[in-house]
């Protein structure tokens, strides 16, 4: 009779145990990429007036809140203090879905041109490349199931090495992109 109940007793716990379990989802995306373009304006830390220009920009999430950005900013267009700056950042990206917004956080580095523009026709530029750094963060929304817009990037970056003291320009880009 004991021993009956200690069968039974196994069985039920053993039952316990597979009730308790699930299968794992079958249709989730192994990875998130997409690849975007936007317009950006940056205060250059250098003269007075904001610079604007564009950028490139595209993402590669492992999994639903870590993943990699990178960065391409074109900021020479329109300047009216006749410096341009240009970055190439990568890094580390955090984000956190919640329904069609997507905020995000992100932290790069990399190579930075500071280029000074001709005021003349006949004179020439001259560009100094410098290692940099930026923080960041921002808001993708979902509007279709392939695009996303970029309603906001922030974006502080510190470039060290440029002069005496370093120069930390900061800027906001809009955008939108196409989604793998």
């Amino acid at each position: 009779m004991v021993r009956q109940i200690f069968v039974l007793l196994m069985f039920a716990l053993s039952a316990d145990i597979a009730l308790i379990a699930q299968a794992s989802p079958t249709a989730t995306r192994a990875a998130f990429i997409q690849v975007g373009a936007g317009l950006s304006v940056f205060q250059p830390d250098y003269n007075p007036g904001p610079i604007k220009g564009y950028s490139i920009y595209g993402n590669f999430d492992f999994t639903s809140h870590i993943g990699i950005a990178g960065d391409v900013h074109v900021v020479n267009v329109i300047t009216p203090g006749d410096v341009g700056q240009n970055s190439y950042l990568l890094g580390p990206r955090f984000t956190m879905a919640r329904g069609r917004f997507h905020p995000y956080a992100k932290a790069l580095a990399g190579i930075g041109v500071f280029t000074f523009q001709p005021v003349y026709v006949t004179s020439s530029s001259s560009s100094s490349s410098h290692k940099m750094y930026a923080f960041g963060g921002g808001l993708d929304v979902r509007v279709k199931r392939h695009w996303n817009v970029r309603a906001i990037d922030f974006e502080y970056q510190r470039w060290p090495g440029f002069g005496a003291n370093g120069i930390t320009p900061f800027g906001v880009t809009v955008g939108a992109a196409y989604v793998f």
